[in-house]
C-alpha cells in the first residue's frame, strides 16, 4: 500500500486529470516495465468496449468481434494512470448480462440487420464468459453492462419504424412496447444480482466498481429533429420522452440498487454529468443513428463521452483503493 500511496501522489488528485494528462502511448511504452500494482478487469457491453469509429479505432488485431477501441474509457483510464494497474479489459459489444456471469457470446462486430452495413468479418467465433477473466488475484473489477439484457437495442430499432408509421406524431412506441419494460427491468435486476455474486465469488477480495449509462436522450425533446439520422431518425419527441424517463433512467437506478445491496464497492453514475450532453445536444457525448460524413454509430457514447466516463471511473477506483 505504501508503494501505492508515493505513486499516488506523482500523479496528483483524480479529480485534477483532464485529457491533457493522457499519456501517449509511444511515450508510455518508452519507459522500463515495472510490476503493477494492482490487478484490474473491465467488464461491460459496448458502451464499455467503444464500438463505434467516434470512440476510436479498434486495436485487437486478429479482430475478436468485441470491437474494442483505444479511446473507450478502460484503455484512457490504462494510459493515465501507467504501470499502476494491469488492465485486462473483455468488455464486448453486445453483450448481456448473462455473457458478463456464465454465458459465452458470439460477437456482432459491426453486423446488425438491413439496412445497416454488414461486418465483412462475421460471424465470429465465440468468446468465454467475461467473468472468466476474473479470479483470487483481481483487485479491482469495473461492469458496465445491463442494457442489452433490457433489450435497448431492440427498441431502438423498433420505435423508428413506429414513428414513421404515425407520421412522427404520438407514443406510438410506448403504446406498444411500455407493458413489457417493468419486466424487462425485473430481469436486469436478477440478472445483476446473481452477476455480483458470481464476482465475488471469483475474486473475494476485489473492489467491484458498477457503471451506469450516461445521458441518451434530453430532457427537452424538442431539441431532437425528427427523421434525422444523426439523432433519433423517425422516433417521436413523445416517444423519446418515454425513453428517457421510463426505460433508461429506471435502468440506471435498477443497476444502482443492485450495487447498493450487493458486494459491490459502489457505483459510478455518469448520469448526471451527461444531461446537457445527450444525443441531441450541440456538445453531444453520444452520436446519433449515424455519425457525418457515413460512420454507423447507433447511439454510443463517442470520444468525448468516454472521456467522460473515465474521469468518473478512474476517481471511483482511486478513491476505492486510497
Amino acid at each position: 500500500m505504501a508503494r501505492f500511496r508515493t505513486r499516488l501522489a506523482l500523479l496528483g488528485s483524480a479529480a485534477a486529470l483532464t485529457v491533457g494528462a493522457v499519456v501517449p502511448a509511444q511515450f508510455a511504452g518508452a519507459q522500463p516495465a515495472a510490476a503493477a500494482d494492482y490487478q484490474w478487469v473491465a467488464l461491460g457491453d459496448s458502451y464499455t468496449a467503444g464500438v463505434i469509429p467516434a470512440a476510436g479505432d479498434v486495436f485487437e488485431v486478429p479482430r475478436d468481434g468485441c470491437e474494442r477501441t483505444d479511446q473507450s474509457y478502460p484503455q484512457l483510464i490504462d494510459r493515465d494512470l501507467g504501470s499502476l494497474f494491469d488492465l485486462t479489459n473483455v468488455s464486448c459489444g453486445a453483450a448481456t448480462v448473462e455473457n458478463v456471469t456464465d454465458e459465452a457470446q458470439e460477437p456482432i462486430g459491426r453486423h446488425l440487420p438491413p439496412p445497416f452495413p454488414e461486418d465483412p468479418d462475421y460471424p465470429f467465433p465465440a468468446v468465454p464468459p467475461q467473468s472468466v477473466a476474473v479470479g483470487p488475484g483481481t483487485d479491482v473489477i469495473t461492469v458496465g453492462v445491463g442494457g442489452n439484457t433490457l433489450g435497448f437495442a431492440d427498441i431502438l430499432l423498433t420505435c423508428p419504424k413506429l414513428g414513421e408509421e404515425s407520421g412522427g406524431v404520438g407514443t406510438p412506441c410506448k403504446d406498444a412496447l411500455a407493458a413489457s419494460v417493468p419486466a424487462r427491468l425485473n430481469k436486469v435486476s436478477r440478472d445483476y444480482d446473481r452477476m455480483l455474486d458470481v464476482l465475488h465469488q471469483r475474486a473475494p477480495h476485489a473492489k467491484i466498481l458498477t457503471v451506469g449509462y450516461p445521458a441518451v436522450v434530453p430532457e427537452d425533446t424538442s431539441k431532437c429533429r425528427y427523421n434525422d439520422p444523426t439523432q433519433f431518425g423517425s422516433i417521436t419527441q413523445g416517444d423519446l420522452g418515454w425513453l428517457r424517463k421510463d426505460v433508461l433512467e429506471p435502468l440506471n437506478k435498477v443497476i444502482e440498487k443492485s450495487t447498493g445491496t450487493q458486494q459491490a464497492a459502489g457505483f459510478v453514475d455518469l448520469y448526471d454529468s451527461s444531461r446537457k450532453h445527450s444525443v441531441c445536444d450541440a456538445g453531444k457525448w453520444v452520436e446519433g443513428f449515424i455519425t457525418l460524413p457515413d460512420q454507423f454509430s447507433f447511439v454510443h457514447p463517442n470520444a468525448l463521452g468516454h472521456r467522460n466516463a473515465a474521469n468518473h471511473v478512474e476517481a471511483a477506483i482511486l478513491n476505492t483503493l486510497g
